[in-house]
């Protein structure tokens, strides 16, 4: 039996898949949540985030310890984990938002290990244009994401965000969200997403990556990945697998985990 690979993206973790876990148990589908290299039980956080009183110049310069971190050597950890859970049979593995960036490395490293790959609202430097490089493509006119970032990638190492801007927060991430649930997501935000992740220009095969089943799940009132840039990402898979993407639609933003996790479970549950 297929099992399903739950893939978070950026600051996020384990726990944010829980509402869809519960959705696709009860639709009879086997579901396991994974923390990405940085993010949840492995996370390593700056000594500053901690430090009291709180001194905003340390957390804008502490270098993060989750720098060394790329694309790369993340997806051998994927790679590793989808080959622990599945047995080493092949898994549906969905990604979520950055970790799409990932899961697109550890598709290329070990296709064998992918039944289906679906990505919810996700990156997929599939052209070998780096994550990062889309920050400032026309098609991403609009996101929320780069206000929150208080601190210089360059300088840190890590794309790091402040959760205390708790307002900004939720509106980025979880303004389709029930606040209550929000304001727990906030909380357990890790504050350093890899900047090796989004740096790394990653390679993709035909006849590797191109040969995995895939589906794309938009998200249509995303404001960290904005509509119009989803869709060019679809453009980009079709331009190097061997079958057109399937797409589903979503009237949510950015976290359908949380404000839509039975849609989502479904959309899951068809690629099972």
């Amino acid at each position: 039996m297929r099992t399903v690979i739950l893939v978070h993206g950026f600051w996020h973790g384990t726990w944010c898949w829980s509402p869809v876990t519960a959705q696709l148990a009860a639709r009879g589908v086997p579901s396991v949540a994974v923390d990405l290299d940085g993010h949840g039980l492995r996370a390593r956080y700056p000594h500053a985030r901690w430090r009291r009183p709180f001194d905003p110049g340390a957390f804008a310069t502490e270098v993060s310890p989750v720098a060394g971190i790329t694309a790369s050597s993340a997806a051998e950890s994927l790679v590793a984990d989808i080959r622990l859970i599945g047995g080493g049979a092949p898994c549906v593995v969905v990604a979520h938002s950055m970790g799409g960036a990932v899961a697109t490395a550890a598709a290329e490293l070990d296709p064998s290990l992918f039944s289906h790959l679906v990505y919810v609202t996700a990156f997929a430097p599939v052209s070998g244009t780096a994550s990062a490089d889309y920050i400032a493509a026309p098609e991403n006119a609009g996101e929320m994401v780069t206000r929150l970032i208080g601190a210089d990638p360059a300088v840190v190492g890590a794309l790091r965000v402040d959760a205390g801007q708790q307002a900004a927060v939720r509106e980025t991430f979880y303004h389709d969200v029930d606040p209550a649930t929000a304001d727990a997501a906030i909380g357990l935000l890790s504050p350093d997403g890899p900047a090796g992740i989004t740096g790394e220009q990653l390679t993709v095969t035909r006849d590797r990556y191109g040969a995995v089943p895939h589906s794309y799940v938009v998200c249509a009132k995303d404001q960290v990945i904005p509509d119009p840039l989803q869709r060019r990402f679809v453009r980009e898979i079709d331009a190097v697998s061997a079958a057109p993407t399937s797409v589903t639609e979503l009237d949510a933003a950015h976290s359908p985990f949380l404000s839509h996790p039975g849609e989502l479970a479904e959309a899951i549950a068809a690629r099972w």
